[in-house]
């Protein structure tokens, strides 16, 4: 039987298939991805030996990154500052106003008037605040509560997030030109080599738009996920050293992102990414006329 996207049907029909594969993860990671693997791609995913760049991101995903102890801290939110300043660049962190462990510890009433809450465990769990005094406070503490019940490594079966103790981080809103988001620059990282960078805009403001770029910056054929922004992002004066910090945190793995702020000609630290939208739906384009998966090379002997 057909059903329509936009109908109450496919709507309960996708809560169902996503609550299932909520459900495989606790009976086996491999036979979610596999599942979802399926459904997304409308194929096989071939572990045994992976081809694509999202066969190999999963393959690492599910083989190697699930219970590596510098993955598990570095995909937390809060204690990859610290592997950041081990690196030496405590220099690009961005201030950090407070930590806690539910929304109810929260000092409101010390925070500033502008302020970026996250919790340190999966993707999309944040408030960005540009003005205290309309903050519904009760709205939010309800939602960063509810958010902090989740198991957000379920979905995707991202097993190196369920290790990672829940924090909410309190960290100095970025703020770009009249009050808009600053622009994302995510750098993609094999083997510790900055292969491509992603500048992703309007985030939070409206329709995403995005543009991909070699480490030469030009100009690279766009994600398909996403609009392409018309007018081309100029080369920020501190991509050298933009690149220089990302070689030296992706070093010890086969693939990471890199996620960063420039606002100023000043870096600021986003985060580090090991399996971009949980593998399935990464942002890809090709590089010297070479698909990313020509660049991740991995262990297959090492599983």
């Amino acid at each position: 039987m057909f059903i329509k996207n936009n109908s109450i049907f496919h709507k309960i029909y996708k809560i169902l298939v996503e609550n299932i594969l909520k459900v495989t993860t606790y009976i086996s990671p491999v036979l979610n991805t596999k599942l979802r693997y399926r459904i997304v791609h409308k194929k096989k995913l071939n572990l045994k030996n992976p081809q694509s760049f999202n066969e190999k991101l999963l393959w690492l995903k599910l083989y190697l990154y699930s219970n590596d102890p510098l993955v598990i801290q570095c995909a937390d939110k809060y204690l990859v500052r610290e592997y950041v300043c081990q690196c030496g660049f405590q220099d690009i962190l961005v201030p950090l106003i407070g930590v806690w462990e539910s929304a109810d510890q929260i000092p409101w009433d010390d925070l500033p008037k502008k302020f970026a809450l996250k919790w340190n465990f999966g993707a999309g769990r944040n408030i960005i605040c540009s003005d205290k005094s309309k903050l519904d406070r009760r709205e939010v503490i309800k939602k960063m509560n509810d958010w902090g019940k989740e198991k957000c490594w379920l979905s995707h079966s991202e097993m190196h997030y369920k290790y990672i103790p829940k924090k909410i981080v309190c960290e100095k809103f970025l703020e770009g030109e009249s009050g808009k988001c600053i622009p994302d620059y995510k750098i993609y990282c094999f083997h510790g080599e900055p292969k491509a960078i992603f500048v992703m805009h309007d985030r939070f403001d409206g329709e995403m738009k995005t543009e991909f770029f070699d480490v030469n910056w030009n100009r690279l054929e766009n994600s398909v996920k996403y609009s392409t922004i018309e007018k081309s992002t100029p080369k920020p004066i501190c991509l050298e050293r933009l690149l220089k910090i990302s070689s030296e945190l992706s070093k010890p793995f086969p693939f990471v992102r890199c996620d960063f702020y420039v606002f100023e000609n000043s870096i600021y630290f986003g985060e580090l990414t090991f399996t971009p939208a949980g593998g399935m739906y990464t942002s890809k384009t090709k590089i010297d006329g070479k698909e990313m998966s020509e660049y991740l090379s991995i262990d297959l002997k090492g599983k």
